[in-house]
């Protein structure tokens, strides 16, 4: 499939709406914070965090199943079992979308990042893509990953919420265990390209995400360390 066949393919999903949405909200979101004062709905946030945590480790467990049922991290078929697994981490993507919603009511406008906006509006799209489309037992391997890093994620973003002025020392582990997803999603993706017919895509999302991590861990961690010195 040629490149301009897939940007027609996105723009025909049930999400591409949803991620247009999103896109209009956080360009709105510095004129909402002129007119009003920050929010922080802590009891809520707690709530949806650790649901998040728990959804989150549910997709995971229903992927290694479906994974090991199928015997394959490179085969293009599916089961109904590897269906759900992608609807719920399908699901679960839109759902994430109200972490920046929760960050636009705190006035967190710094948090709202290139690639904090980058990696929600896309993973929007493509997990629609792979559950509609593609979803194979092949390129599962990084939504497995992903759910668990994300129960670490949510987990520390609840005990943040329930503790604001005491947040866990873990941050950065967070972040390298973020880039560390996708070294491996990198090295399957590049494999599947090159014994098992793989696309060329999921390669570069790959490295397009490494190298806005590494940045961001740079930014946040090495830089400032640096400049202490």
């Amino acid at each position: 499939m040629d490149f301009s066949s897939i940007c027609k393919t996105f723009v025909g999903l049930q999400s591409f709406p949803v991620m247009i949405i999103y896109l209009i909200i956080v360009i709105l979101s510095p004129y909402y914070q002129k007119v009003t004062k920050p929010i922080s709905p802590q009891k809520l946030m707690i709530c949806y965090n650790v649901c998040c945590s728990v959804a989150s480790s549910i997709t995971g467990v229903v992927f290694i199943i479906a994974i090991y049922q199928m015997q394959s991290l490179y085969l293009m078929e599916t089961s109904e079992l590897l269906k759900q697994a992608y609807l719920l981490y399908w699901m679960m993507k839109n759902f994430e979308l109200m972490d920046t919603v929760f960050m636009i009511l705190r006035h967190k406008h710094r948090q709202i990042s290139f690639l904090h906006v980058y990696h929600h509006a896309s993973m929007v799209l493509l997990t629609d893509y792979a559950y509609h489309l593609f979803p194979y037992v092949g390129i599962a391997f990084i939504p497995t990953i992903n759910s668990f890093i994300h129960v670490c994620l949510y987990s520390y973003y609840a005990y943040t919420a329930l503790n604001p002025s005491n947040p866990p020392a873990w941050k950065r582990y967070l972040t390298q265990l973020q880039i560390l997803q996708f070294l491996l999603g990198g090295i399957h993706a590049m494999y599947g390209y090159a014994f098992h017919n793989f696309c060329i895509y999921s390669l570069i999302y790959a490295v397009v995400m490494i190298s806005l991590f590494s940045n961001f861990y740079y930014q946040a961690y090495i830089k400032k360390r640096i400049k202490s010195v």
